[in-house]
């Protein structure tokens, strides 16, 4: 039997770097060996809680964000070759439940999960080998590519949010996620106004195209300085991408009549925020909420990339081995917002 270093995680805080078995694969499935496996907010989030209730149930091997060089093939596989540079999606849909069936790819009745990218191989299923792998373009890094999925998430929240050209957004939360956002709204021609907790998240915000820069040491105060900043009435669009109720009913307070708030980050399960109703009714405010990705995410992700809109050298601080996975979400669990670290296996 074939082994490898792989990540397992057993439960909360508790991940070993351990060898296991090389998977075998099915006729539909492509081993690849991963190059670089990107660190994850929502991994972090698994790490100390120790589940992810659709994403992961241990124990399992662990991460989700890679891009790696295809080594074996199954038997009836005829799009990938071995040689050959992929980047692969963590989940692939079923294409023919009622969600598939009206585009709504993200909510799939079975939509399949795939983890183990903190490894030296991952099996890609059949399936998301169909759907959601694609070759890397020649000029593309391995990390670059390695940020399709996250990538894929929020452009597919963007475009959920409506952002025109010369709107102005409002993001909350300057971790890679807040980030991503902040470039692709002043790629977009939007305003920008980046809010974060660190002056040296918003100096990255503004290295990406933000336009204000906002601390959110004092939150009683950032509805007054929003509005401050947009002739009293509100930013147009606010995007929550810290994932914590407070900042959720925050968000509600940034955007003008008939602005939108997007509530991308994900709150610790069980919980609840409380909404000013006549707020939401009498100004219009619409409320979204956007989880996860698509196919056509996936494919128009790996086109941003390739145009050099959004690059690793903006999001990712530094590599490590996987034997230092442990150390490495540790310190990501106490220093919330921190950029991706490139785990080489």
């Amino acid at each position: 039997m074939r082994t490898m270093l792989a990540a397992v995680l057993y439960g909360k805080e508790d991940l070993r770097i351990e060898p296991v078995a090389v998977p075998q694969l099915g006729p539909g499935d492509i081993l690849v060996r991963v190059r670089v496996a990107l660190t994850c907010g929502t991994d972090v989030k698994v790490f100390r809680r120790g589940y992810h209730a659709r994403m992961i149930v241990p124990p399992a091997l662990f991460g989700h964000e890679l891009a790696g060089d295809v080594v074996e093939v199954g038997s009836s596989v005829t799009r990938f070759t071995v040689g050959q540079r992929v980047v692969a999606a963590n989940s692939a849909p079923c294409g023919t439940c009622f969600y598939c069936q009206r585009g709504l790819e993200n909510l799939c009745d079975d939509l399949l999960f795939n983890n183990g990218a903190y490894a030296e191989y991952i099996r890609i299923p059949a399936r998301i080998v169909e759907k959601n792998t694609h070759e890397i373009p020649d000029h593309v890094s391995y990390e670059d590519a390695a940020l399709v999925e996250p990538l894929a998430c929020v452009l597919r929240g963007f475009e959920e949010t409506g952002v025109r050209p010369g709107d102005t957004v409002a993001v909350i939360g300057l971790g890679p996620i807040g980030l991503m956002f902040v470039r692709l709204a002043h790629v977009h021609g939007a305003r920008v106004i980046a809010i974060g907790r660190r002056p040296s998240q918003l100096e990255r915000a503004a290295r990406l195209g933000a336009d204000e820069l906002l601390l959110t040491d004092e939150p009683s105060k950032l509805q007054a300085a929003v509005r401050s900043l947009t002739g009293g009435r509100g930013a147009d669009a606010a995007v929550e991408a810290v994932g914590q109720p407070e900042a959720w009913e925050t968000a509600v307070h940034l955007v003008r009549r008939g602005g939108t708030v997007n509530f991308f980050g994900g709150c610790p399960a069980n919980t609840t925020v409380r909404l000013d109703t006549g707020l939401l009714h009498y100004s219009e405010i619409t409320c979204k909420a956007s989880f996860h990705h698509t196919p056509a995410h996936i494919r128009k992700a790996l086109d941003t990339i390739a145009r050099g809109i959004i690059t690793a050298r903006d999001f990712v601080s530094g590599t490590e081995p996987l034997s230092n996975l442990l150390e490495v979400m540790r310190y990501l669990m106490s220093h919330n917002g921190h950029m991706k670290t490139a785990i080489i296996p």
